[in-house]
């Protein structure tokens, strides 16, 4: 499960005593992206982009505790997992009900080993979206590029990073 746990929202049995629950989780810190019906897609072109893995795709109407969604919400995910050897990164579509805003106010920054590498990634991630700041040199990248993709995600990809301190 690579140390990551799923929390349902679900009606709690009477007869546990939540007060006193210890939950064991390790400490970590995770993007959660929302998206507005189309989280399944954006995460399976992610994993393509990325190099990565879905673990997990978890829709509302296969959730515990979601017996009566509607039908026309039932397939949108509540819960998705992608893995990477050095990172993750989580989504959902936004619960049936609640307003998408779209994505506001973050950037997900990926650093890669080589240019070649983030240059891939950036053209992929550009494909159908808008570039922002096209691929340069940097003071602390070879290469560095900030883009929006085609799922309103922004992003910042660094490739070769600098030892801090060298000169641009």
């Amino acid at each position: 499960m690579h140390g990551y746990g799923v929390m349902v929202a679900a009606h709690p049995a009477p007869a546990i005593d939540h007060r006193n629950l210890e939950v064991h989780m390790p400490r970590q810190l995770n993007a959660y992206l929302s998206f507005d019906g189309n989280c399944a897609e954006a995460m399976r072109w992610y994993a393509d982009v990325l190099g990565a893995r879905v673990d997990a795709l978890i829709t509302y109407g296969d959730a515990p505790g979601c017996d009566a969604m509607p039908p026309a919400d039932a397939g949108r995910i509540m819960h998705a997992y992608l893995v990477h050897d050095d990172f993750s990164l989580m989504a959902g579509d936004t619960p049936p009900g609640v307003p998408y805003a779209g994505v506001q106010g973050v950037m997900l920054a990926l650093t890669v080993e080589t240019v070649a590498e983030a240059e891939r990634i950036f053209n992929a991630l550009a494909d159908r979206g808008e570039i922002r700041m096209p691929m340069a040199e940097t003071f602390w990248a070879t290469r560095f590029g900030m883009v929006v993709d085609r799922f309103g995600v922004p992003w910042g990809v660094s490739g070769e990073p600098k030892e801090m301190g060298a000169s641009a």
